[in-house]
């Protein structure tokens, strides 16, 4: 699994005309790490943990980098009932949307979807030509539950 997502993580660089500079290795081998995990992520706690590999890493291009792997759908960007985000390295894998924890922030990835029924309905009731949708659950985890 690492190969191909640092695979595609520099296919996408390479796409958006990035060069494989030195902090772009350190956001790729980082991303393959949190990917393996299967673990979410700030941009402020990536750049955070490359400064101490790198403290001469920019913010700007931790920030930017993300943003462009959002753009190509290498990273979710994952809302929470809060306002704030996480991200996560879901590769361009299956269509999936994402269940968050209002309490301690879990993230779990759903299976499930609308029908292309449900989506051709909203359509046509709003006169929108429907290209993408994102859905996400908030609630709290069996843990929190219990807290």
């Amino acid at each position: 699994m690492s190969e191909g997502i640092a695979d595609k993580i520099y296919a996408a660089f390479n796409e958006l005309s990035q060069r494989n500079t030195r902090p772009r290795q350190l956001i790729a081998e980082h991303l393959i790490k949190l990917a393996l995990a299967g673990s979410d992520f700030t941009t402020d706690d990536l750049w955070q943990t490359l400064r101490q590999e790198d403290p001469r890493i920019g913010r700007a291009t931790v920030f930017r980098s993300v943003e462009k792997l959002v753009d190509v759908g290498l990273l979710n960007r994952i809302e929470f009932a809060d306002g704030s985000h996480h991200y996560r390295v879901c590769g361009g894998s299956h269509h999936h949307h994402h269940l968050t924890c209002s309490q301690c922030h879990r993230v779990v990835e759903v299976d499930l979807c609308l029908s292309p029924e449900q989506i051709a309905t909203i359509s046509n009731q709003t006169d929108f030509a429907i290209e993408g949708h994102t859905l996400t659950f908030f609630g709290r985890c069996k843990e929190c539950q219990l807290n």
